[in-house]
């Protein structure tokens, strides 16, 4: 099984950071517009980027200010079964975010270029909020 790992430093809270990763505004502003989320165990998060179908991700696991999971249950063939961690960590007002996709079946082309958008995600993260 293959994995991605990301990490970036986010010199705000982790608070801000974490709800940021768990609301629909703050998704709104660094994944898609197209969303519906909400921060509980079990539920869909759906998230839409016009590519003929809804990502989902079930909420696996959610530790306020410290670490949230994802599976994806509805996505492009490559995703489903895969999941996503957001681990977070504050030290000396800098926030760290350690990403994790995982279980993925095999490094393809595509498992490339999602760990690229998921760098970009964490830039995007890390604009956000800090602004």
């Amino acid at each position: 099984m293959e994995s991605i790992e990301q990490i970036n430093y986010i010199k705000t809270p982790i608070e801000t950071v974490y709800n940021a990763l768990v609301t629909e505004s703050g998704l709104s502003e660094i994944w898609t517009k197209k969303l519906k989320v909400k921060p509980e165990i079990d539920f869909v998060n759906e998230f839409d980027f016009d590519e003929g179908y809804t990502t989902k991700f079930k909420i696996i696991e959610l530790i306020e200010n410290n670490k949230i999971v994802w599976e994806c249950v509805v996505s492009d063939e490559e995703w489903i079964g895969t999941k996503v961690s957001f681990e977070l960590t504050e030290k000396d007002s800098i926030t760290t975010v350690s990403l994790k996709h995982y279980h993925w079946r095999e490094r393809t082309d595509y498992y490339r270029w999602c760990s690229y958008n998921w760098a970009m995600f964490l830039n995007r993260l890390k604009s956000y909020c800090e602004k």
